[in-house]
């Protein structure tokens, strides 16, 4: 699970453990709906099903019951009059947890609160901003600091 160089295995030695796993899971929103025990992860292209499994339960005391993977081609994209390029390919897991295990993807932003406020401000800013430049219609071309 780990690519780093451990001394060699004496008998009485102490259990090696690896803290830094090598490998990477990004949790990622549903592309699809899924059970509510159910999970979608963006996992490194090494890792299997196992690996995965293993992860889940080791490092997060995670009951894990199913994993299935797949591997997700890049998108490809043509450039004009150039070349063709391809993003990286990808590996999707879905993890099926126990049934007692309810999973709910978090709210990230939060609250609109503050994204409300700051489109009514941007809306009254436009409207002052059109009012201004109707005063100066009949002086096209004459700076604003002169429409007093």
């Amino acid at each position: 699970m780990s690519t780093r160089i451990y001394p060699a295995f004496k008998s009485g030695s102490p259990k090696l453990r690896v803290f830094l796993p090598d490998f990477w899971m990004k949790l990622v929103k549903p592309s699809h709906n899924l059970l509510p025990n159910q999970v979608q992860f963006v996992v490194s292209s090494q890792m299997t099903k196992l690996d995965v499994k293993q992860y889940l339960e080791k490092i997060y005391n995670l009951p894990v019951v199913h994993v299935s993977t797949y591997n997700q081609m890049g998108k490809t994209k043509t450039l004009p009059n150039t070349y063709v390029t391809k993003e990286t390919d990808e590996k999707i897991a879905f993890v099926t947890l126990h049934k007692d295990h309810k999973f709910v993807f978090p709210e990230i932003h939060g609250s609109t609160d503050i994204y409300d406020e700051q489109t009514k401000t941007m809306k009254q800013t436009k409207e002052l901003y059109a009012q201004k430049t109707n005063i100066n219609i009949s002086k096209q071309g004459v700076p604003t600091w002169f429409s007093h």
